[in-house]
């Protein structure tokens, strides 16, 4: 895999609507313009918004092309050194006819999103690209009242610094709580943190294990297996899966469904370990672990593949970054998970 370049203060980043087009509707405006101050601001970066980004709901829906040249211009203007997804959404599938691979593959840049943004991570994985599954600008730049340190942290330390080892450590409280984007009065009300006391949940497994990072959310997996974009079953070897879960709240069975498919197709016997995310509200929070250790521990015949649980990335806040084919961690005696190498050059 390749390490794209690390930002510094000064750089530019290109801002890209590729699935929902809420942000170029008038009564959300407010919050892309919180999102690029904060890059500019807090960061110190400079920001682009693509051309297409700020067309509407239904022109992108129309014109899923048009998605996907942002992207391609993006990555193929050399003053651009990161590019950040506004929002996820439900069809960025869609794109996958108009990438071409070629310029994805010759301009190795940061690529940041999570949700259905999973998507565009598979499209650079396919390319051979590490890209961050990290802080969209609607959700994350733009939180209400200001970002939360625990998210700013990980993006200095993962996007601007090359650190050879780098703890990620559970956040003592998250939100989910959701107030209304279209009221702009509730970007100056800071949303409900909710204390937690579990930090990360170690269901099962013994040791210390190291593995490459590849997942995404478990939502758009389905989407994704059967295309060109879904790795192979030898690629998934000595990986850490990574999976959270959407604000679709997707039922335990779903989960238990697809995770019965990557066993079927050889990648749960090849991994080193999983990671999740806290679920959305903490609904299904239980359900879910008894899901994994089900398939995972009897059905798949891994009850000694380490499962790291609670973890803060993907629908929850704040959120950390999880670099795509980077080399990591998972300590189960100290219930700990760590980057070991840096995600950029």
């Amino acid at each position: 895999m390749v390490k794209p370049k690390k930002l510094t203060p000064g750089d530019t980043v290109a801002l890209v609507s590729l699935s929902s087009g809420i942000a170029g509707e008038e009564h959300f405006s407010d919050r892309v313009k919180i999102g690029k101050t904060r890059l500019e601001n807090d960061f110190g970066l400079k920001v682009a918004i693509m051309p297409n980004a700020m067309k509407g709901i239904t022109f992108l829906d129309e014109n899923p092309q048009a998605r996907a040249d942002d992207l391609m211009r993006a990555f193929s203007d050399s003053g651009i050194t990161a590019v950040i997804s506004m929002i996820g959404g439900d069809d960025t599938i869609r794109l996958l006819p108009f990438i071409n691979f070629e310029t994805l593959r010759n301009n190795p840049k940061i690529f940041m999103g999570y949700s259905d943004t999973t998507v565009n991570h598979f499209m650079l994985y396919k390319a051979g690209i590490t890209s961050f599954y990290g802080p969209c600008v609607f959700t994350d730049f733009a939180e209400n009242r200001a970002m939360y340190d625990y998210t700013k942290g990980y993006i200095q330390k993962v996007l601007f610094e090359e650190n050879d080892t780098l703890p990620v450590e559970p956040s003592p409280q998250w939100t989910s709580e959701f107030l209304d984007w279209a009221n702009p009065e509730n970007n100056a009300v800071p949303r409900t943190m909710v204390p937690d006391s579990k930090g990360y949940e170690l269901l099962q497994g013994n040791g210390v294990v190291r593995g490459r990072l590849l997942g995404g959310c478990a939502d758009v997996f389905p989407m994704i297996i059967g295309t060109e974009l879904w790795p192979g079953a030898e690629q998934w070897t000595d990986s850490i899966l990574f999976l959270e879960t959407s604000e679709e709240y997707p039922s335990p069975d779903s989960i238990k469904y697809l995770l019965r498919g990557l066993a079927a197709q050889g990648v749960i016997k090849r991994l080193k370990g999983v990671i999740f995310g806290k679920p959305k509200d903490e609904k299904y929070y239980g359900e879910y672990k008894e899901v994994l250790l089900r398939v995972i521990g009897k059905e798949a015949g891994r009850p000694d593949l380490p499962v790291l649980y609670n973890m803060n990335f993907g629908h929850t806040a704040p959120i950390c970054i999880l670099p795509y084919g980077v080399l990591s961690e998972i300590d189960c005696a100290e219930r700990s998970f760590r980057l070991l190498e840096s995600a950029v050059s």
